[in-house]
């Protein structure tokens, strides 16, 4: 059996808790957050040590809230995207996540590549939303998954827009040296600097295969109100389909969309 996170380490500890019910649903959400391909009633009611019934009922419970639902294929129960809409950046009432909904699917049909939308959260960059591609060959994530800022496009557009201190602040602890993950990847602090500097002047980022081999992306930030960036929108695909002299092109195209969301944001 895997450790829930949220649980205490007794059953007992867990029935004098003031809300064991709660407590139990919570550790529920936290043991399908780290299964991406969902768990079956069987499976979360062997790894959460629950009984089988009350795992049942805790997942029909999810899926009616709209926080779960359950495959057809294997009858596994996954999460939605419910989560990341009620905790992402909102612009005073508005959620970014809905407002980017529309503006999202248009990129991705304008462009057939797959599009996403890329919040910070801890660090790092956090895939908020994505569109699959409509070409038979496509470079996709997964909702939820969180990749380093400096080596994709997106994480760079938001970088280069934060203030001085905020930068210097993510760059405490990490060294002078970055974690390379290609031969291109922007690892030196002074390259990464240079780089920033560039995506100011441009208005758009760009991933020339730095975070994965074969893959170029680009980015453009959403800016609020008070022109803080609160995530960025870009567009993924092969080197082929997007080579650099193509960049600008789609860059323009991100940032349309892009404009369309803040003007959602704004009502």
């Amino acid at each position: 059996m895997e450790p829930l996170a949220t649980l205490p380490e007794t059953a007992s500890a867990m029935d004098e808790m003031p809300s064991p019910t709660g407590a139990k649903t919570l550790a529920l959400l936290d043991l399908l957050s780290r299964h991406g391909a969902g768990l079956t009633v069987a499976e979360a009611t062997r790894r959460s040590g629950f009984t089988q019934n009350l795992v049942f009922r805790l997942l029909k419970t999810l899926v009616v809230m709209g926080y779960a639902t359950q495959r057809e294929d294997n009858k596994a129960y996954v999460l939605t995207n419910r989560l990341l809409e009620l905790t992402g950046p909102r612009t005073g009432e508005r959620s970014l996540a809905l407002c980017a909904h529309e503006a999202l699917r248009r990129l991705r049909d304008e462009t057939g590549e797959t599009v996403q939308l890329i919040i910070e959260a801890g660090g790092k960059a956090l895939v908020l939303e994505q569109f699959r591609g409509t070409q038979a060959l496509q470079v996709c994530g997964e909702v939820g998954m969180r990749v380093p800022l400096y080596s994709c496009a997106p994480g760079k557009a938001i970088l280069a827009h934060w203030g001085e201190e905020a930068l210097a602040a993510w760059f405490r602890g990490r060294g002078k040296t970055l974690k390379k993950f290609t031969a291109t990847t922007l690892s030196r602090r002074e390259d990464l600097l240079r780089e920033l500097e560039g995506i100011q002047r441009l208005g758009y980022a760009v991933d020339r295969a730095e975070g994965v081999e074969g893959i170029h992306c680009v980015a453009v930030p959403i800016f609020d109100d008070y022109r803080q960036p609160i995530g960025a929108v870009t567009v993924m695909a092969p080197i082929n389909r997007m080579p650099e002299e193509e960049f600008k092109s789609f860059a323009q195209r991100c940032r349309e969309a892009a404009d369309r969301i803040e003007r959602k944001l704004k009502g």
